[in-house]
């Protein structure tokens, strides 16, 4: 396959068909607690897939929620929704309450697909026969007595998925991310990581996310390689199963890479094929253990958005702990400027992160149903991240901090708006400010806190048990803290620098600590 192909082809379903006439009994994906698919066993079941919700009224632009865990199912959902031209919108399992209930009437789905094990909480907040839904190990199997489909393919400017990234001021906000976006996302791990069709990726992130489902994926797809892929990530396994599938490549965020640097060290953690980590972020003492303990070559620092693409990676064979890397500048600009003026700021100078792409469709088209939400983003023609850093002397890129008021857990951005409205709902709580806190682990991502205020608060060990029934697990607030009253500014809004500024205290309650009988 010709990796250089003009953005004219640029799209998954014909990159599936191509590979599929290619090389139809290599393996593409294994899943490593169940099985494995070739590349033609996925074509061919996208094809029935595709046939099976065309006949159930499913048309080239609709959209269809799924809410599937990492796995072979997951994986047909998506090539043969792409394959119809339908939309994927991509929802994360773990939503719950007001989360999985505003997603799910934003996105205004013509059918979910759904695992048993959702079932619930999906009940909870959408009244019966609302939607269709076909469940995983039932009536979405139907596909397999199904005929191929004979339709339309899409084009790179079609619509192929939806992932929702949370708001600051607002519930999150669905990305439209057009076929040739999701192929850029590929495209780039092949240009800059050297991704190649005897490479192996150890796939721990989940595909309802871009990284893992394009960046990693879909870089296989394209690449014709192979890709192992653990249905939840474990540190514990991590060392034996890239050492058991071969694994060449794999992609880590800070929490993930923190959680294996805890893990216990072997005298064999260097025994395994493993030639590069991209890192997100590419904390330096991270990186000196991936070299040293793990013996591992390339380290590659990037920086990405589900709305921006990965426009910022670091280079092979070049060190640059602590960096985001060079612009990717075969597709992308980007530039720092001022977040009041849009002036641009000059090397070791701080801004904003502000980036635009040099070719058409590969970058989102708007947020769905909010175009005054995507002209705020698309200010003097440049999409303002909300992040603050700045260029070294080197072109490199150094981020520094959120300047947008979103908490980055896990992996996740939390919208802190609905962490409010879902904690505010508690009897007895008047006020709440969530607000991030650093990990204890070094480099790792943010700790969820809450101030809340209220002449009857409940105890702040109510409000964690009562955040765990409201909230997806990413979002449960670590730390938990009464006020007399929150800090304001003379209109009115929540000083948060202040409160993230004063952080914890010893008044402060920490839900771990109390659930392993510390405190």
């Amino acid at each position: 396959m010709n990796f250089d192909m003009p953005w004219q082809e640029w799209t998954l379903p014909l990159a599936l068909r191509d590979r599929a006439i290619a090389a139809a009994d290599q393996t593409f994906v294994s899943i490593i607690e169940g099985r494995s698919i070739t590349y033609g066993e996925l074509h061919a079941d996208a094809e029935r897939v595709a046939s099976h919700l065309a006949s159930l009224g499913v048309a080239a632009g609709d959209r269809v929620a799924v809410i599937l865990p990492t796995g072979l199912d997951f994986l047909r959902a998506w090539a043969g929704i792409g394959r119809l031209g339908a939309v994927l919108v991509a929802l994360n399992t773990e939503l719950s309450g007001t989360f999985l209930a505003h997603q799910l009437r934003d996105a205004d789905a013509r059918l979910i697909i759904a695992h048993e094990n959702y079932m619930a909480g999906i009940a909870e907040v959408l009244p019966s026969g609302t939607i269709p839904i076909l469940l995983s190990g039932g009536s979405f199997d139907a596909w397999k007595e199904c005929p191929p489909y004979d339709g339309e393919w899409p084009v790179p400017s079609d619509i192929a998925c939806i992932m929702y990234t949370s708001g600051t001021t607002g519930p999150a906000k669905g990305v439209l991310m057009p076929h040739a976006h999701c192929y850029l996302f590929g495209v780039g791990t092949i240009d800059n990581l050297g991704l190649a069709s005897d490479d192996h990726y150890y796939v721990t992130l989940p595909l309802f996310h871009a990284n893992g489902l394009f960046m990693q994926i879909g870089a296989v797809l394209i690449a014709g390689a192979r890709a192992s892929v653990r249905t939840r990530f474990s540190a514990s396994n991590w060392v034996s199963d890239i050492r058991d599938c071969g694994a060449t490549i794999t992609n880590m965020l800070g929490a993930t890479t923190a959680f294996v640097a805890a893990q216990p060290s072997r005298p064999n953690d260097c025994e395994h094929k493993l030639r590069l980590v991209a890192a997100a972020p590419n904390h330096p003492d991270h990186e000196q253990m991936w070299r040293d303990r793990f013996g591992v070559k390339d380290v590659v620092g990037l920086y990405g958005m589900t709305e921006v693409n990965i426009p910022l990676y670091g280079e092979r064979g070049r060190a640059k702990p602590g960096t985001c890397g060079r612009v990717y500048d075969r597709y992308f600009e980007v530039a720092i400027r001022d977040p009041q003026t849009d002036e641009v700021r000059v090397p070791g100078e701080v801004g904003e992160i502000t980036v635009r792409p040099r070719v058409p469709f590969g970058f989102m088209a708007g947020y769905h149903g909010q175009p005054d939400k995507t002209v705020e983003a698309w200010r003097n023609l440049w999409f303002h991240t909300g992040d603050a850093g700045f260029l070294d002397a080197d072109g490199y890129v150094i981020f520094l901090d959120r300047i947008k008021d979103c908490i980055r857990r896990r992996g996740e951005n939390i919208s802190s708006f609905e962490l409010e409205e879902a904690i505010r709902s508690i009897a007895g709580i008047e006020e709440v400010a969530a607000f991030a806190v650093p990990s204890d682990f070094e480099g790792a991502e943010d700790e969820v806190m809450i101030a809340v205020t209220g002449e009857a608060v409940p105890t702040a060990q109510f409000i964690s048990e009562q955040a765990q029934q409201l909230l997806p697990r990413y979002a449960w607030p670590r730390f938990i803290e009464r006020l007399d009253e929150l800090p304001k500014t003379s209109t009115g809004k929540v000083r948060k620098e202040e409160l993230r500024r004063r952080g914890v205290s010893a008044n402060t309650f920490d839900s771990l600590r109390a659930a392993s009988g510390e405190c």
